[in-house]
């Protein structure tokens, strides 16, 4: 069975990006969200084994969409993908439970090996 995957970015361009580099991988794309109210919705909904999460939304940071879920007791792996790479912000993202860090711009071989790492 294909893992699921929740694609949680406000830039539709990168949502599109994200889930045809994720999906001509194999993976089950379960929702995308541009906002931290949806992202928090859908993961919920859908548990789904991994998100990737941008950590600039218009509504509320990644970060505190990540705490939001851990404290809710979702389990799924999560990949924080930012503009922003500086380290204290990359340590703060796995601090909160994150996975892994990814930094724009990416490559979509990148992003699949991230993916497939965080989810072995």
């Amino acid at each position: 069975m294909a893992k699921t995957i929740l694609i949680v970015d406000d830039s539709i361009y990168m949502r599109s990006l994200i889930r045809t580099a994720l999906e001509e991988a194999d993976f089950e794309i379960v929702g995308e969200a541009k906002d931290g109210e949806t992202a928090i919705d859908l993961a919920l909904e859908t548990q789904p084994d991994l998100i990737t999460l941008d950590n600039i939304l218009p509504d509320m940071m990644g970060f505190e969409i990540l705490k939001v879920l851990r404290e809710q007791g979702l389990e799924s792996k999560i990949v924080m993908i930012s503009a922003v790479g500086q380290q204290t912000v990359v340590n703060k993202g796995k601090e909160l439970g994150a996975i892994d860090y990814i930094v724009k711009p990416f490559t979509s071989e990148g992003l699949v090996d991230v993916v497939n790492k965080a989810l072995s």
